[in-house]
């Protein structure tokens, strides 16, 4: 599997139109921060990326997806297979995925890497609290999605999540392989599926 940097021709920056009553303010700043872009993600990131991730999830659910370890050790492992979106050089919502061999996740899938493979697993998608309810999570996932396409040799992304959040994914693409064998403190998970050689789905406000 192939490790483009940021300025990989895969990964094209993106910058989002200025803000109406903001040109002046953004002309001054243009020279120095983008209003806003998407890239890979690096080690120099986990703090960001766990700060995010804890508020989101422990709140709910009690368990991060991944611990700052795990977190460090997928971003030295495989950056490619993350994305980060930053507004004005801050961390605002973002994913991170490992490489994964087999048809279904396994329990050990959850923290190993497998590279040169096929399929992707993406471990968390997670938006700072500030941002939420903008589609922001909806948005990035189309642009990770579409970005893998770009990957050589990949095919398939897999992920498991929690019941009531089948129906974000299914709208994005994905579709259900059926309940995973995959247990986190109790919790019951769905197994999806997304085929990275199919259409691009519609883009979506999900409100996430």
């Amino acid at each position: 599997m192939t490790h483009p940097d940021n300025n990989s021709p895969l990964l094209k920056p993106f910058f989002l139109k200025t803000p109406v009553g903001g040109v002046s303010h953004m002309r001054r700043r243009r020279h120095t921060l983008p209003a806003s872009e998407f890239r890979n993600l690096n080690p120099q990131d986990a703090i960001s990326v766990f700060e995010i991730e804890r508020e989101a999830f422990v709140s709910v659910s009690g368990e991060c997806p991944l611990t700052l370890d795990e977190v460090l050790s997928f971003l030295g492992q495989c950056p490619e297979l993350s994305l980060g979106w930053f507004e004005e050089g801050q961390l605002v919502a973002f994913i991170i995925g490992s490489g994964w061999n087999k048809d279904r996740l396994a329990q050990e899938a959850m923290t190993q890497h497998v590279p040169d493979t096929t399929a992707v697993h993406v471990h968390v998608l997670s938006v700072h609290r500030h941002c939420r309810q903008q589609g922001k999570g909806s948005i990035l996932l189309w642009r990770y999605l579409q970005y893998l396409r770009g990957v050589p040799g990949l095919r398939r992304a897999l992920l498991i999540c929690e019941e009531f959040l089948v129906p974000f994914y299914r709208k994005a693409g994905f579709k259900e392989k059926g309940p995973s064998s995959i247990s986190v403190a109790n919790m019951c998970f769905q197994e999806m599926e997304y085929t990275l050689g199919g259409l691009a789905y519609a883009r979506r406000n999900s409100g996430c």
